[in-house]
């Protein structure tokens, strides 16, 4: 049996469609034993939804070295 810690770095990584098939097995075993995990593991996927819903997108390098520069202007 895993840990929280570990479902929770599992769920996480799930997120992402980054955690193994065993790891989802045994995230979910200790997801129905769990109601703290469980808890953990809805709101997390309930946060990826909106996340994707709202399509965020990051800056890109150049973007990120542009706002530094303008921010480093005005102090």
């Amino acid at each position: 049996m895993i840990t929280c810690e570990e479902s929770k770095t599992i769920c996480s990584k799930n997120q992402y469609k980054e955690a193994s098939w065993s790891e989802r097995f045994n995230m979910y075993l200790h997801v129905l034993m769990c109601k703290t995990c469980f808890k953990f593991s809805r709101k997390n996927t309930k946060l990826t939804g909106l996340c994707n819903e709202a399509s965020l997108q990051a800056l890109s390098d150049t973007e990120k070295s542009e706002l530094k520069n303008k921010l480093g202007q005005n102090s």
